[in-house]
């Protein structure tokens, strides 16, 4: 099954927050989508880094960015952030407007610093009005790791669950600090655990699925592998 069919990807602005493998999903999801015949825009309401293989557009206009769209149905677009060695940041054209020229604006809402697992600070994560789902990503290779090492803004964490910085970063706690962290006046959430590429992080996968109140599923993106465990 495709993925954007497991997790039932509604057309409109989805944010992907959290850990290690946001920018791969969007590329997957946005993959998909395309395919499907959907125009798909990709951007970032903090930085990412252009996508290779894509077009990335850079300050477009409503019209430059219908045109590619219709043209290429999977586009990049953003404004570039000075210092940063290329990264973009939210295109100037509103988020209202982006939902209106694309069928799916899929957003990166926040970094982590390339770590599995992220806490955030208050100002992140940055999730725009117009999202209608977010997608919170855990990244499997973290598990059991200290959190030090695991986790982008450790200190943070730590606040979370109680867990000192070489403590192991266990689902329970991953599962205790995503609750803490989510708001109710965020639009529904759906968990992927990426990085489950192995027996024992699928088991990890599923302690955490055990301990959360939203669907979460597991698996590998850049092996095109998944499931549904709760």
């Amino acid at each position: 099954m495709r993925l954007t069919e497991l997790l039932g990807l509604r057309p409109g602005a989805a944010a992907v927050i959290g850990g290690g493998g946001k920018t791969t999903l969007l590329r997957t999801l946005g993959e998909e989508l395309a395919a499907g015949g959907a125009r798909v825009l990709l951007c970032s309401t903090t930085k990412i880094f252009p996508f290779d293989g894509l077009p990335n557009l850079t300050d477009p206009t409503e019209e430059t960015l219908a045109e590619a769209l219709g043209s290429r149905r999977l586009v990049c677009a953003g404004t570039p952030v000075p210092g940063t060695g290329g990264k973009l940041t939210a295109p100037a054209v509103p988020m209202s407007r982006l939902a209106e020229l694309a069928d799916y604006v899929l957003v990166e809402a926040d970094g982590s610093a390339g770590r599995p697992f992220k806490a955030h600070a208050p100002h992140e994560p940055v999730i725009p009005p117009e999202a209608n789902q977010i997608l919170w990503v855990v990244g499997a290779s973290g598990f059991g790791r200290p959190v030090r090492e695991a986790v982008h803004r450790p200190e943070r964490f730590g606040l979370l669950t109680g867990l000192e910085p070489e403590a192991p970063a266990a689902p329970e706690a991953v599962a205790e600090a995503l609750q803490k962290e989510a708001s109710p006046a965020w639009p529904p959430i759906q968990v992927f655990v990426n990085q489950a590429e192995e027996d024992t992080a699928m088991a990890a996968a599923r302690r955490l699925a055990e301990c959360l109140p939203w669907p979460v599923y597991a698996g590998a993106l850049k092996r095109r592998n998944w499931t549904c465990l709760s």
